[in-house]
């Protein structure tokens, strides 16, 4: 019942509210395209698992749809070259992963970072949605689970093999993550996403995927701090 009390303040129609709404809801469609783009490149990695990726990839494609939906609803024009540059520098080092046929890499930052970072925006952004957005979150943010826990169960069941690569890839592409936390604050901020709420939500996530995989909790600790001092 809390969001009852928390909704109301916002006014969805309000020009401030509009404005950042245009950046957010680019992000989300353009974070959906690229996840599309990613599971199908992954699928051609990975042959033994392409009908599955393929499902996975299909997903994405109409979650796309849903939030172009959404941002209709508000009557808002996303600002998709704001997404394009925010999804930049990890869309490059997947792109680079995915040329190398680093298998490892591409998960992590697909199938773990990227999906726990949506669900945890999801997450905090259902109790402060319209009504409109709300639902479609909803079903949305359920469909993410399916893909962090391909991601977790293909790494675990090569999780020795793939531990080095993991800690490397998680090096590179953590402090990315804080980057992008921290650029879109404000504009979350104005949604009714505090940044507070959102890092722990993300930490929180990536860090049970990270020990779902077979990290230890020490190593969990030291892994989802990467980068997070100079955030």
């Amino acid at each position: 019942m809390q969001q009852l009390d928390i909704a109301p303040a916002l006014d969805y129609q309000s020009e401030v509210y509009k404005d950042a709404y245009s950046r957010i809801n680019a992000i989300v469609i353009e974070g959906e395209h690229e996840a599309f783009d990613n599971y199908c490149k992954l699928a051609e990695l990975m042959p033994e698992a392409k009908d599955e990726l393929m499902v996975l990839a299909k997903m994405e494609k109409r979650h796309m749809k849903g939030f172009q939906a959404c941002g209709k609803n508000l009557s808002v024009t996303a600002d998709m070259e704001f997404a394009k540059v925010f999804f930049e520098k990890l869309h490059s080092n997947f792109k680079e992963a995915w040329a190398e046929g680093r298998i490892v890499t591409c998960l992590l930052i697909q199938a773990l970072i990227i999906e726990t970072f949506a669900i945890s925006a999801y997450n905090i952004y259902i109790p402060v949605a319209d009504d409109f957005a709300r639902k479609i979150t909803e079903g949305v943010v359920q469909d993410e689970y399916k893909h962090l826990n391909f991601g977790e169960e293909w790494l675990k069941a090569n999780f020795e093999a793939a531990k080095a690569e993991l800690k490397e890839a998680n090096r590179q592409n953590l402090p990315i993550v804080w980057e992008m936390l921290n650029e879109v604050a404000a504009d979350a901020n104005i949604l009714g996403m505090e940044k507070e709420s959102l890092i722990e939500d993300f930490v929180i996530t990536y860090g049970e995927a990270l020990g779902n995989i077979g990290f230890t909790t020490r190593e969990i600790m030291k892994l989802s701090a990467q980068g997070l001092a100079a955030f």
